[in-house]
């Protein structure tokens, strides 16, 4: 049997393996149009920062490792244009010229590409995104050659935060600008407002509401400029958020949902029974609303190339969905949320009732303490927990991860707030932020 893979990243190469590891004698083929595979790109900003580090310390396996190693036929520098799904043929062009191959079961793992905005000047020298090594390797050159002295980043998100904090390291003056008037909109308002402080004392200037019309070259410098606002910059990072590349599917009118994703049942299968998808290009489920959604995460990649490998060799392994959990690090900050914010969580027929509550990351006793910010969410009528966001400079990180524990269970607060955590004065309080948080929504649930 031939098993076929577009995308040699997380998804593509997870399934690949993992097909290998299970049927030795199963033929594997990947089409990476890249030169790069299986590597960390949520660490691009940390090396970004590291002037001494090569961005390839991020490689996490190479190319012929596959190949001499697992016996994986991987082929990158090939890039997959078109499937033919009554002939069961791929056909793109490599590097020695145009290719087909042909497929018994095909996975698409394309993965997704940043947003790029529809405005004159995103194509100039020294205007980057981040989304793969590529993109690290021109922007760590570019900010070593042009001795870069203040860079505009466009957005707000994740990305667009731990870049800034990179460069701020590397003593480069930045300011953040874009069209929407709330900082971290998805994340509640205390909470966001803590990270926007923290962000400012760094000296990172936030420009909220304006939305970036041009950007230009004047004087040897690029000025990004929105209706009443110009900043000049040495660099511009434009970091927006992704699309999925589902092209590849959409051209064979395979279903797709939200966001143009790939539209995937729970065992990874696209609307054509031979053909999977996973990664970034394709959507979920969410475990707390029971519907799709799309939220990109390494994890979710990972797991979803190993269950396409298991069904394809005959397993009927279905995959329960996501609850969204993501932390990121920015300067002393540790950022985590999980489940549904209280918007989402109307939209998707709840009643939400949240909380804040602002505690400590030891025993009061304990020297090194820190504060702890905790937003906790759960529905009126049934009281089940929703979601949860946390902020402080220690203990946030592995935390959240109860709360996703409780969310993929479907617990309620009360049966929460008896689970069982751990204590002791270095790592917390008795009584758990989290617990914490749980009480005082018991009580205001009623």
């Amino acid at each position: 049997m031939n098993f076929v893979i577009i995308g040699g990243d997380a998804a593509g190469m997870s399934a690949a393996s993992r097909a290998k590891r299970r049927d030795s004698s199963l033929n594997v083929v990947v089409f990476e149009k890249t030169m790069d595979v299986s590597y960390s790109a949520c660490g691009m900003p940390y090396n970004i920062a590291d002037p001494t580090r090569d961005i390839d310390e991020l490689v996490v396996r190479r190319a012929e490792v596959f190949r001499e190693k697992q016996g994986i036929d991987l082929r990158i520098g090939h890039e997959v244009l078109k499937i033919d799904p009554d002939k069961k043929e791929v056909h793109g062009r490599g590097l020695e010229g145009e290719f087909s191959y042909p497929y018994d079961k095909l996975l698409i793992a394309t993965g997704a590409r940043p947003v790029l905005l529809d405005i004159p000047g995103v194509d100039l020298d020294g205007v980057f995104t981040l989304k793969n090594l590529n993109h690290g390797r021109r922007i760590k050159e570019y900010i070593r050659e042009r001795n870069v002295q203040q860079a505009v980043i466009v957005g707000m998100g994740y990305i667009a935060l731990e870049m800034s904090e990179a460069l701020t390291e590397l003593g480069i003056k930045v300011c953040m600008i874009k069209p929407n008037p709330r900082f971290l909109p998805n994340m509640d308002e205390e909470v966001a407002g803590v990270i926007k402080g923290v962000v400012r004392s760094h000296g990172v200037e936030l420009y909220l509401g304006h939305g970036v019309k041009e950007i230009v070259e004047h004087n040897g410098k690029l000025v990004v400029r929105s209706d009443n606002l110009e900043l000049d910059a040495d660099m511009v990072l434009i970091a927006v958020g992704v699309i999925p590349n589902s092209e590849l599917a959409k051209d064979i009118s395979l279903e797709t949902s939200i966001k143009d994703a790939i539209s995937v049942d729970r065992t990874f299968r696209t609307s054509n029974k031979d053909i999977y998808a996973a990664g970034d290009c394709a959507d979920t489920y969410h475990v707390v609303t029971g519907k799709k959604t799309y939220i990109p995460l390494a994890l979710v990649a990972n797991r979803g190339g190993w269950m396409v490998a298991d069904n394809v060799l005959g397993g009927k392994f279905e995959f329960k969905g996501i609850v969204g959990t993501s932390v990121f690090k920015v300067f002393e900050l540790q950022v985590a949320r999980t489940g549904l914010d209280e918007k989402t969580a109307m939209s998707s027929g709840f009643e939400p009732v949240s909380v804040n509550v602002k505690t400590r990351s030891r025993a009061h006793s304990h020297p090194g303490s820190k504060t702890i910010w905790v937003h906790m969410i759960a529905d009126r009528s049934t009281h089940r927990l929703l979601g949860a966001q946390m902020v402080g400079e220690e203990g946030v990180a592995h935390r959240i991860n109860s709360v996703a524990v409780a969310l993929h269970n479907m617990m309620r607060v009360d049966e929460y707030f008896q689970c069982d955590l751990s204590y002791a004065p270095p790592f917390g309080p008795v009584w758990d932020p989290t617990l914490v948080a749980a009480n005082q929504l018991n009580k205001k649930l009623g």
